[in-house]
């Protein structure tokens, strides 16, 4: 009897790292993950993501900011594959903590590197990068080939980590592949993120807790996919013969203010009358664009998002409505009743 593929997943508890670990139980794995000891002391609140399937995955407290800590997990573990997606990732953060954030997530990608090439050199390991190592691209829209100019310490960290991670896989033979994700949401997101933070604002004003949101640059403009299958990205990237980088992308562009604009309409609102613009959102080094071309992901591993963006916004707002106990009518269902 064939034994099962073991994986570890760091950042297990966020929204990747749930949908990852639901994957790969649907595939037959034996799922690993790391997670700060805190989350373990209070698991209704810091494992909420993985509440369904818990009782089926194995969770060990480590500390990615020690080395001795990501060697004894990867001994410990030994795995088949590391999906390495732990990481300081909220930009916003990254400019009022830049030490932490470059200390964190340089450092967390090199030990677990480090630690996988004495521990579990054949281990498939999969880096996290992120379409903020582009921040001022040069050219319309990215590829594998652009140059990275990040625009803060959140994208510059993520630089070194893909850096790091292609130095392992040429000077050491790991099969090491790195993942440039673009935008990618859900109803798991974070709710400092500015999709989770428009989406919850709906249903709050929809429950008469709150009256406006306050937001920053709604021009900015995002490639913005849905993270679940985003992950199936990662894990086709893992079932090549070969190591190599991806950019995982839709290939589409909205703005921050047509996101507000969907999220508003399916409540039957109009965003105008609660939407507020505050300065001091926006950030110091702004990012005004980004947008993948996934071309290489489609032809080498089969990749195509589905999703559609309006499906997304959708999604995430009736989550949230759901969430608050709130009921809400779209204008299609609002048409039907009409007609």
């Amino acid at each position: 009897m064939t034994s099962k593929k073991k994986a570890l997943i760091t950042g297990i508890t966020g929204q990747d790292g749930s949908y990852l670990a639901e994957l790969l139980l649907s595939k037959g794995y034996e799922i690993h993950g790391a997670v700060r000891r805190v989350a373990l002391e209070d698991p209704e609140h810091r494992l909420n993501r993985l509440s369904a399937v818990r009782d089926r995955i194995t969770l060990h407290a480590a500390s990615l900011e020690s080395f001795a800590s990501v060697y004894q997990l990867v001994a410990k573990v030994v795995p088949d594959e590391c999906y390495h997606l732990a990481a300081q990732s909220f930009v916003s953060y990254s400019f009022d903590d830049e030490f932490s954030t470059l200390n964190t997530n340089i450092n967390g990608t090199h030990f677990l590197l480090s630690a996988i090439k004495d521990l579990a050199p054949k281990s498939r390991f999969y880096f996290a990068g992120s379409s903020e190592m582009f921040g001022k691209a040069e050219e319309l829209p990215q590829t594998e080939n652009t140059r990275f100019h990040p625009r803060s310490s959140y994208g510059i960290s993520k630089v070194c980590g893909f850096e790091l991670t292609r130095n392992y896989r040429e000077a050491y033979g790991l099969h090491a592949s790195s993942g440039i994700l673009f935008n990618h949401e859900s109803p798991r997101r974070g709710f400092e993120f500015v999709t989770r933070k428009i989406t919850s604002g709906v249903a709050r004003i929809l429950a008469g807790r709150s009256k406006q949101i306050q937001l920053g640059n709604l021009e900015a403009r995002r490639d913005w996919g849905h993270a679940r299958e985003f992950v199936q990205a990662m894990w086709l990237m893992l079932q090549q013969p070969e190591p190599d980088d991806y950019v995982v992308a839709t290939g589409e562009s909205h703005s921050v203010q047509e996101f507000v604009d969907l999220a508003f309409c399916q409540a039957g609102l109009d965003y105008r009358n609660h939407v507020a613009t505050d300065p001091t959102l926006f950030r110091p080094a702004e990012v005004n664009l980004l947008l993948g071309d996934a071309t290489k992901a489609r032809m080498k591993l089969g990749w195509t998002p589905s999703i559609t963006f309006e499906s997304l916004v959708r999604e995430m707002v009736d989550a949230d409505c759901r969430a608050l106990g709130v009921a809400h009518e779209s204008p299609q269902s609002q048409a039907v009743r009409h007609a």
